[in-house]
């Protein structure tokens, strides 16, 4: 039986950013993972701004990695498209500028298959000999004692003890669900499908990823992320209880899309489906939920933290397992591993994300009307402050010092 000060299950970017920040602290810890990795995501692929912010404040050398990496290609924004097809290119930089050159030394954002970029989290996790991976492992047991957990895997072949345990294991997590007592509801639930495509033709230029809310999707979109090598991520996502209700198909809807659509049967007239098309789910943070519990903290899917409007998981799992690897620190230092101690983790991951997460659900909510989201989409493509506020949900995260600024609202009103 191996014994660690901190398990951490799941080595994806909410996992590995947890190791990571631990190992920057000099702390030792286990990651354990199902997979064998180079492993498939079923994802949008999208790495907001958020990704490089998280790393750099991990380390700075992961983030000049990511940079130099070649799996990926250079993304400055995000198009939002209204279901009267009102369009607004909103950059991952508030002074994003198209037309100068320069903006294309410094890019902030990427798209890159999970595949790639979680394998490349998984090669920084092999850099560090603070970390022991341990890969093809299903955990199947959890079992809470006085001095730790223990923790079960492959029918008992594999135990580990631990202090404490970073539960990163993703939308699907057994300890989410029957520890933590966290459960799927359909109004706080996407359900998303995936294809990859060749040769889709009119993407934007500077490779902005695309979310087109089709008033037949609502509250939901199509999406269209550029990848490598000419590909495509193309994929629905809808929230769960409006799939139930309207029993909608969401492999039909999307095909039906890219074959009827004025607009995409043109751009897809040349396309060509390289993958199958996969579905699954994603937890929203629409809800605040609790996230701890004794010896235990949930992170990224496993803490049902994805954006409800953008749907973007990645860089908010990044920021809770970092700071997941933060209280682990101080929890391991006060050798208190209690509910209460814990809490702290809860309360730093809602004042951190928590403003972003109920704006983006408020948006989520007023998409379901397409005039008044016809409305803001006009209004907003006029509008400095909105335009920077949506901004700063890809880049800045901490929206807190905006929002609280009396001065920004009036800026807001007289559309400045």
């Amino acid at each position: 039986m191996l014994e660690t000060k901190v398990c951490i299950i799941g080595a994806g970017p909410g996992g590995a950013a947890a190791a990571l920040q631990l190992a920057q602290l000099g702390v030792e810890c286990i990651v354990v993972d199902k997979a064998v990795f180079p492993r498939d995501k079923v994802c949008g692929d999208g790495l907001s701004g958020k990704v490089i912010t998280a790393l750099n404040r991990i380390d700075p050398a992961i983030a000049t990695r990511l940079k130099e990496a070649s799996f990926k290609v250079n993304s400055w924004g995000v198009t939002f498209v209204s279901p009267g097809r009102h369009s607004l290119d909103v950059g991952y930089r508030p002074d994003y500028n198209s037309k100068n050159e320069g903006h294309k030394e410094t890019p902030i954002g990427y798209v890159a298959k999970r595949m790639d970029f979680d394998n490349f989290l998984v090669d920084e996790i092999k850099r560090r000999k603070e970390i022991s991976l341990y890969e093809k492992v299903n955990v199947d047991k959890y079992e809470l004692l006085e001095d730790g957990y223990l923790v079960s895997g492959n029918n008992g072949a594999f135990q580990v003890k631990a202090q404490l345990l970073i539960i990163a294991n993703g939308a699907h997590s057994s300890f989410t669900k029957e520890v933590a007592g966290i459960t799927m509801e359909p109004n706080h639930y996407i359900a998303g499908i995936r294809a990859y495509y060749k040769n889709v033709t009119g993407n934007n230029p500077d490779n902005f990823i695309e979310l087109h809310f089709l008033k037949n999707l609502l509250p939901g979109y199509f999406w269209i992320f550029p990848l490598p090598n000419g590909e495509a991520n193309v994929g629905v996502g809808i929230l769960s209880e409006t799939v139930r209700k309207k029993k909608i198909n969401l492999k039909k809807e999307m095909l039906d899309i890219i074959a009827s659509d004025p607009v995409f049967k043109e751009r897809f007239k040349d396309a060509e489906l390289t993958s199958n098309i996969e579905g699954y789910g994603l937890p929203l943070g629409s809800k605040v939920r609790v996230l701890h519990g004794e010896r235990y903290m949930l992170v990224g899917d496993a803490a049902y933290l994805i954006d409800p409007f953008t749907g973007e998981g990645i860089g908010n799992a990044l920021y809770s397992g970092r700071i997941a690897g933060l209280q682990a620190h101080e929890a391991l230092k006060a050798n208190n591993f209690s509910t209460a101690q814990l809490a702290k983790y809860d309360a730093e991951v809602y004042r951190v994300m928590g403003p972003e997460l109920k704006l983006s659900y408020r948006l989520q909510k007023l998409i379901r009307y397409p005039w008044l989201f016809n409305t803001l989409m006009k209004v907003s493509s006029r509008n400095k402050q909105l335009q920077e506020l949506l901004s700063c949900m890809f880049y800045e995260v901490d929206l807190r010092k905006r929002l609280t600024k009396p001065s920004f609202y009036f800026k807001l009103l007289l559309n400045r």
